[in-house]
């Protein structure tokens, strides 16, 4: 699962079954065949559109806790198309609440996450948990021993392993009706270039934050058997000054399944084009490298201030590369965040050119 076979590889290994008589392989989970799915549609030269949210709230709207219809998304209002890729984040899960930490029910979360997979979708899901030491949010960077404490044999270890726990306990019961068990694109430990969470750059070392991989990858699945999670690994781009740098805390191709990004637009569009080339050529390479599909994992541009940003900023920038899929950020619907919002809804000024974007024909929506 680990490594995308190139078709030399896969017929080499065909090989070196037959030659030994064996009539055996590997069960294919969940996660091979999403990766297979994924593998396929960047052959073909698409690219998924993603949207984190979508189900839960828009500009102007947000979903009932008893909701029982998934269906209305600020995408779809002006599209008439849902994202291909549905986003949503585990943060709260830890503390046994009933809402994430964007206040949005995780019974909704899984039921969503269930009407989008049957719909043709993928789901992907990254993880903002508070802090285990301070007691803090995912933000609270006053201590630099975080990651130590929840090691083996850090102070806070065995009650960060029911924080895995729970986080593991939602993962696996995303399932639909008939009990199948709906694959996830996993995305903990992100943006680990800056320093704004804390697992950040500089709140552990390399090795610390390599451990701490190690640990969520055994436990979810050496110990629980998790079979359904692809595995990607995310930095910011504003700190990509190298490709030594994208690569120096990569927990290693045993655990990865997918490599990306995280990078956000400003109003200098000039400045983000760059920045954005500058990452996927370093992703591109490293996916090459060592045999992973790329994504561009988080991306937006807040307010959409660019009525074309769509087919003159995101598109052509992305359009020449192996990108499985692309996330734009939520759209908020609090009163005081309404300036917060990263796809079109009815009426916005970029709402004709996303439609525009949306029927690209190598643009993935459903």
């Amino acid at each position: 699962m680990k490594a995308i076979l190139k078709p030399v590889l896969m017929m080499a290994a065909s090989a070196a079954l037959i030659s030994c008589g064996s009539s055996e392989s590997a069960p294919v989970t969940p996660a091979d065949a999403l990766l297979d799915r994924l593998e396929a549609l960047v052959e073909q030269g698409k690219i998924m559109y993603g949207h984190q949210d979508s189900y839960m709230y828009g500009h102007s709207w947000k979903l009932e806790d008893d909701a029982s219809d998934f269906s209305r998304s600020d995408v779809h209002s002006v599209s008439g198309r849902y994202p291909a890729v549905f986003g949503m984040d585990l943060g709260g899960i830890e503390m046994g609440w009933s809402h994430n930490l964007d206040k949005n029910d995780f019974d909704n979360m899984r039921a969503s996450a269930v009407a989008h997979h049957e719909r043709g979708g993928i789901v992907t899901c990254s993880w903002h948990p508070r802090n285990p030491l301070t007691g803090g949010d995912a933000w609270d960077v006053t201590s630099d021993q975080v990651v130590a404490s929840i090691l083996p044999g850090g102070e806070k270890h065995e009650y960060f392993m029911g924080w895995l726990a729970k986080a593991a306990d939602f993962l696996g019961s995303i399932k639909t009706a008939d009990g199948e068990v709906v694959p996830v694109i996993w995305r903990p430990w992100h943006e680990h270039t800056g320093s704004w969470f804390w697992w950040g750059q500089r709140l552990c070392t390399t090795e610390q934050y390599k451990a701490l991989w190690q640990m969520t990858y055994d436990y979810m699945v050496k110990e629980r058997g998790l079979g359904n999670l692809v595995w990607s690994y995310s930095p910011g781009a504003g700190e990509l000054s190298s490709a030594e740098v994208y690569g120096e805390r990569y927990p290693g191709d045993e655990i990865i399944d997918m490599v990306g990004f995280d990078c956000y637009c400003g109003t200098d569009y000039e400045r983000y084009t760059n920045s954005m080339k500058n990452a996927l050529d370093i992703t591109k390479a490293f996916a090459e490298e060592h045999g992973k599909l790329m994504a561009i994992t988080e991306t937006g541009h807040e307010g959409l201030k660019n009525p074309k940003w769509w087919t003159e900023v995101l598109y052509p920038v992305m359009m020449d590369y192996p990108v499985s899929y692309v996330l734009t950020w939520r759209n908020a619907c609090d009163d005081d965040m309404q300036h917060h919002f990263y796809a079109p809804f009815p009426g916005q000024e970029s709402a004709e050119d996303f439609k525009a974007f949306a029927e690209l024909e190598n643009i993935v929506m459903l």
